[in-house]
């Protein structure tokens, strides 16, 4: 068995997703400190993650068609926005349970000023968004050789 520490603010923010989910509302994004809301039927979920070279962004969003999945990058703000389409209704099928969201989704994502824009790579595969954000070659780490004199 497992011992797991309590954290009762995991707890809230769990159970604020779970509720946000319920109701089709996505999170509300911080800008400056304020609550900006983001119109959206619901929201995939996103690693970010962070090399000495890079920044890097993977998106779920499966049954979605590359042609419905958007990138832009503006004014250092990254946004991923598309659509998930809802299957035809088949005549004779009945659904018993529908639990997976289907819609518009946005998620936008505030840059480091650090992030080479016009070397950013989009791929997409398997359902899967992977972004690569390179960071500015004036940023990464130098070594320089100190001489004793």
């Amino acid at each position: 068995m497992t011992l797991v520490r309590w954290d009762p603010f995991r707890e809230l923010e769990d159970m604020s997703d779970r509720l946000n989910r319920m109701f089709s509302r996505p999170a509300l994004p911080q800008t400056n400190g304020k609550e900006t809301m983001v119109v959206a039927d619901w929201v995939p979920s996103v690693d970010v993650s962070e090399t000495d070279g890079d920044y890097q962004i993977k998106a779920e969003i499966p049954d979605v068609k590359k042609e419905d999945v958007k990138v832009t990058l503006e004014d250092g703000v990254l946004t991923i926005q598309g659509e998930r389409k809802h299957e035809k209704e088949e005549k004779g099928k009945k659904y018993h349970r529908v639990e997976r969201s289907y819609g518009r989704f946005v998620r936008s994502f505030t840059l480091p000023d650090l992030v080479d824009e016009g070397k950013v790579k989009a791929e997409f595969k398997d359902g899967v968004l992977n972004l690569q954000l390179p960071k500015s070659e004036k940023v990464k780490p130098k070594a320089i050789e100190v001489t004793v004199g």
